[in-house]
């Protein structure tokens, strides 16, 4: 049986990525009972270690893994590396002297452990001892709670995390208040500042955006507008001499390297270029979740019956967040970028073809198991093909981009 995964970013204070949480399922059609949680939970885990890795899902950052009560009991998640995940227990797991001993064994293997959706009762007491984190929920956790819970566990030895974060100004609430780390989906709601201007240097990375994706690429342009950046230069010529290629010369041209690498490749290339140097004053996951979305929507267009669309599914899943990247709204954003008329009016909301295949993404990376079958469904695409071009896209992200 094939699992299906998504992977939920958690962020410091400086926006940094310090983790992932982990969520699976075994289907799309497939949804929790009470009674799924032992078998998920312990699916989750031997999937984590056996068959995705969670090397390939996290990188370098530490992996948040839900754990039910039967999972904790018979020890399961001490088959994971400590250095590597944080064992998340379940707030439907009832507190007794069996799951203290268990967390007091996992404590001393060195694993860290995080209370999910904590609320401050008496009883939780015995636990909050043990635990590293807590993990407040902002949506059901009003101001004044919030800040009783800062004031009380937030200067000590634990660490408080703020999950359910929808918007720039909870985030700086929580960090104001002591909460270390955030959890949540503010990252893609823009913050607007009026007559704002684009700095300078960023101009030129708009300029490449409307010169790769224009109709007709003028090659001697898009030269010259390369030549400014010399991070992008190095960018292009590492690439074009890559053992990949196999080229028998070296190439130290830049029309070289563009004539070589043709319209589609450099199209692809450039936009991701240009978008991680717009988005360098930006959380890193901003850019990372952009590539994901870009190569996950051009790997939907063949099985979805848009092949001839491949490359206009490619930027709009790479331009899904180019206005928060921008400090603009959506609309405004993409009057710099030259991109089809379908993929433009599915990036301001308007329900179409491209708009579905952006929707599948959009549902996949919160876990929104219901809305991916639907999605999927409706697009004829099958669940495997799914779960497996989003993995293959995370990979693809990690080596398009290292510097995440």
């Amino acid at each position: 049986m094939r699992m299906f995964v998504a992977r939920q970013p958690i962020f410091d204070r400086q926006k940094k990525v310090f983790a992932y949480e982990l969520l699976f399922r075994s289907g799309f059609l497939n949804f929790f009972t009470e009674r799924d949680f032992d078998h998920a939970s312990s699916k989750v885990i031997a999937d984590s270690a056996l068959q995705f890795g969670l090397s390939t899902l996290t990188g370098s950052r530490r992996a948040f893994i839900n754990v039910s009560r039967d999972v904790l009991l018979r020890d399961l998640a001490s088959v994971l590396p400590p250095e590597e995940v944080v064992i998340e227990l379940l707030e439907t797991i009832d507190i007794d002297q069996d799951v203290l001993a268990a967390c007091r064994q996992l404590k001393r293997a060195h694993y860290w452990l995080a209370l999910d959706d904590f609320v401050d009762r008496p009883e939780m007491a015995p636990l909050v001892e043990l635990a590293d984190i807590l993990k407040i929920d902002f949506r059901a956790t009003p101001p004044d709670q919030r800040r009783a819970l800062a004031r009380k566990y937030g200067s000590g030895r634990l660490s408080l995390l703020a999950e359910k974060v929808e918007t720039i100004e909870e985030l700086g609430q929580g960090s104001d208040l002591g909460y270390r780390y955030f959890q949540g989906y503010f990252f893609s709601k823009p913050v607007i500042v009026t007559g704002k201007a684009i700095p300078s240097i960023k101009i030129n990375y708009l300029r490449l955006l409307r010169e790769i994706n224009r109709s007709d690429v003028d090659f001697a342009e898009l030269e010259r507008i390369i030549k400014q950046d010399v991070s992008i230069v190095y960018q292009l010529l590492r690439y074009i001499n890559s053992a990949a290629f196999g080229l028998r010369r070296e190439i130290k041209s830049i029309l070289d390297a563009l004539v070589l690498l043709g319209e589609y490749e450099i199209r692809k290339l450039a936009s991701l270029w240009a978008l991680a140097r717009l988005g360098e004053d930006k959380p890193p996951e901003l850019v990372v979740t952009s590539i994901v979305r870009g190569r996950y929507c051009e790997s939907l267009a063949a099985p979805a019956g848009m092949h001839a669309q491949k490359l206009d599914l490619f930027l709009m899943g790479m331009f899904s967040l180019i206005d928060v990247i921008t400090d603009r709204t959506m609309q405004e954003a993409l009057q710099h970028v030259y991109i089809s008329d379908e993929a433009r009016m599915a990036l301001l909301g308007d329900s179409n073809r491209h708009r579905r295949v952006l929707d599948t993404i959009l549902a996949y990376e919160k876990g929104e198991w219901r809305s991916v079958g639907e999605h999927a469904a409706a697009l004829g695409i099958e669940e495997d093909l799914i779960a497996a071009e989003y993995l293959s896209a995370i990979e693809w992200s990690n080596q398009a981009y290292p510097g995440n």
